[in-house]
């Protein structure tokens, strides 16, 4: 099939990557159907081949010379190294065999030095930022002074935009490793071992005469045909097989876009695919938009998100009242399963101390189902995680194509550090998953040509949205006397409002002011907003709208409704007919409906639009519990921007 992808004009090739699996097979060389049991053994066999030539490659070449002459780019002649990792370690004469008496084509060894090569190559980065700190190690390496700050920063490539978290963690790394052996590491290759080798075969390196795969007759399905052994410890050519595995194409994978080779793996006895494939897509634009989603992150109300449009005369003005995703229930079971995870892991570590490695101890069978359980529990997480990611971005995107917006600010928290707030909260916003929730709004925002681009957060939830004003920050806006965080005033221009629903709209005007200031980076596609520059955010202001009517104006506007000395009744006051036998008839007297005999449980969450302060009584898991899912912990509210709603809070004034 033809691998080259048409392009329209406004349109971008984009690789993706979907999840399938192969579920059974056929020996082409001998006609037997093998299960998905037996294909799976045959690709271990296949994997753990690979992975035996991976290890033996990678520890023979983890040290800081190697690692510099392939990330170098250049051969000993000078000349350039090619892209591929497996061409690149030929190319300097890193050979790969099999164990002796096994017998693999050259294929299966490509895969083990493409393997090895991108391992090698990831290590180049670490070992700079490693070098790096060690050369400007502190006098205090728990607390860097300004200037340690700004030497480690020069030292270490691209650190002037580095998350301070990233150097914090590998000074903690090496500080940890000076106190076990009483000196500084050399370099990345002391401070690590060898990484371990992932058991999988990464068909891209190969051609057809090892892999091919082609769209089936009949649409959403493709065929993988690959050569598989058909023992441990093939002797010859003839223990290899070609085998046809059907794959059933997920929804996700467009009908026009191009198939790769997959990378396979074996999870849980079963053989994943990862479906690689390149479509077409609308290029998103680094700069020239108007309509823009600003997103703020928070604790309990995870994403709080509305849009701003960019006038031609430079002034912004907010569209809409914007929405926010509530996941305080989701947040609630993940607390919960952090919490057994670690009464799990403090019970193992017991017994642990207690059997002291001996498999005869009476407590090794309890020791076993604690790490049975604990890999449970793990696993429930990180699936909690997943779906929280992939229920945010998928919301965000939607607001998105909603208000027609371009581009998605969101500001950057990388760099943030939970301490100061207590073990709790310090806890719950260091298990926050933005991270991955960046990721999934990226490729979902890339699929319909919307642009994601990280901002600033400094002073985001700080300064008032319309005069940059220091704000003051109340529990609540029944409560303005009592401190809290929720609640914001503006001394200055009397606005006042939810503390997320100010933080949405500043960033959004300052990804809007400083759109001109948007860097791509070079590696990884991902662009971003990296200083704030003072005459850009002297104009990154909100514009009242117009049409707010003040709430201490009270002229009249027009003649009084009369009303009348006899108000309609809230009940009937003449009985209702008899309800007859059958369920069919009239309703009886009054509004309520008889049918419900009490009120949904969305309506005990404590999760409405209007919630300022946090519930008094503790979370009840009651529909966890009943089987109800991940939904009913997921809250959002609805779009509202076809229709600028007024800001009835903007000239409210105080409310002491």
């Amino acid at each position: 099939m033809s691998r080259k992808l048409p392009l329209a004009e406004g349109e971008t090739s984009r690789t993706a990557c979907a999840r399938g699996l192969l579920r059974t097979g056929a020996d082409e060389r001998t006609g037997e159907l093998l299960s998905a049991a037996a294909v799976a053994e045959r690709v271990g066999w296949c994997a753990g081949l690979v992975s035996g030539m991976v290890g033996a490659l990678t520890v023979a070449h983890w040290n800081t010379a190697d690692v510099d002459t392939l990330a170098s780019g250049e051969d000993a002649g000078g000349r350039k190294l090619p892209s591929n990792a497996w061409m690149a370690l030929r190319r300097l004469g890193w050979a790969a065999r099999p164990p002796e008496g096994v017998k693999a084509n050259d294929r299966i060894v490509r895969m083990a030095q493409e393997q090895a090569g991108r391992a090698l190559r990831s290590a180049k980065w670490r070992a700079a930022l490693t070098a790096g700190v060690l050369k400007t190690w502190p006098a205090d390496p728990t607390k860097r002074t300004t200037g340690e700050w700004d030497a480690v920063r020069e030292a270490v490539p691209g650190g002037q935009f580095l998350p301070s978290s990233v150097i914090k963690s590998r000074t903690r790394q090496a500080a940890a490793f000076v106190r076990r052996n009483g000196r500084m590491p050399v370099d990345v290759f002391e401070l690590e071992p060898t990484p371990r080798i992932a058991h999988m075969l990464l068909l891209s390196a190969c051609d057809a005469q090892q892999a091919t795969i082609e769209r089936a007759d009949e649409g959403g399905r493709a065929l993988l045909r690959l050569q598989l052994p058909t023992r441990p410890d093939p002797a010859s050519y003839k223990d290899w097989a070609w085998v046809a595995c059907p794959i059933v194409l997920p929804a996700t994978i467009p009908a026009g876009a191009v198939l790769h080779l997959p990378t396979l793996h074996i999870h849980q006895g079963r053989v994943r695919a990862d479906l690689a494939y390149t479509h077409a897509v609308p290029r998103a634009s680094r700069t020239g938009h108007t309509i823009a989603l600003g997103v703020d992150w928070g604790l309990n109300t995870l994403l709080s998100a509305g849009a701003a449009r960019l006038h031609d005369d430079g002034q912004i003005t907010a569209l809409g009242s914007g929405g926010q995703f509530r996941a305080a229930g989701v947040l609630a079971k993940q607390h919960r399963l952090r919490r057994l995870s670690e009464h799990l892991h403090a019970k193992s570590d017991h017994y642990q101390r207690l059997t002291g490695g001996d498999e005869q101890h009476s407590l090794t069978a309890r020791h076993t189902v604690l790490s049975d359980e604990i890999r449970h529990v793990c696993d429930r997480r990180s699936h909690l995680n997943d779906a929280l990611a992939s229920a945010a971005a998928r919301w965000t995107v939607d607001q998105a194509i909603t208000a027609s917006a371009t581009v998605i600010y969101v500001e950057d928290l990388r760099s943030m550090e939970a301490k100061g707030m207590g073990r709790t909260m310090n806890t719950r916003l260091s298990q926050q998953v933005r991270g991955q929730i960046v990721d999934r709004m990226r490729h979902l925002a890339a699929e319909v040509g919307i642009a994601l681009v990280t901002v600033p957060a400094r002073n985001t939830s700080k300064h008032c949205p319309h005069c940059l004003t220091p704000l003051r920050h109340r529990k609540a806006p029944d409560r303005p006397t009592t401190p809290g965080w929720k609640w914001a005033l503006c001394p200055s221009c009397r606005w006042q409002g939810d503390r997320d629903d100010g933080a949405w709209r500043r960033i959004a005007a300052r990804g809007l002011a400083h759109q001109t200031k948007t860097v791509t980076d070079r590696t990884s596609g991902a662009m971003a907003i990296r200083t704030v520059v003072d005459t850009l955010e002297a104009g990154a202001v909100v514009t009242p709208s117009t049409d707010n009517t003040s709430r201490n104006d009270r002229s009249k506007t027009g003649p009084t409704r009369p009303r009348t000395t006899r108000p309609t009744p809230g009940r009937r006051r003449t009985p209702s007919p008899a309800r007859p036998s059958g369920p069919a008839g009239q309703r009886p007297e009054g509004h309520a409906h008889t049918d419900r005999n009490r009120l949904p449980r969305a309506a005990h969450r404590h999760q409405g639009v209007t919630t300022i302060s946090a519930p008094t009584n503790k979370h009840q898991p009651r529909g966890a519990a009943l089987g109800a899912g991940f939904h009913l912990h997921a809250h959002a509210t609805p779009p509202r921007w076809t229709i600028p709603l007024p800001d009835a809070t903007s000239d409210m004034g105080s409310l002491s």
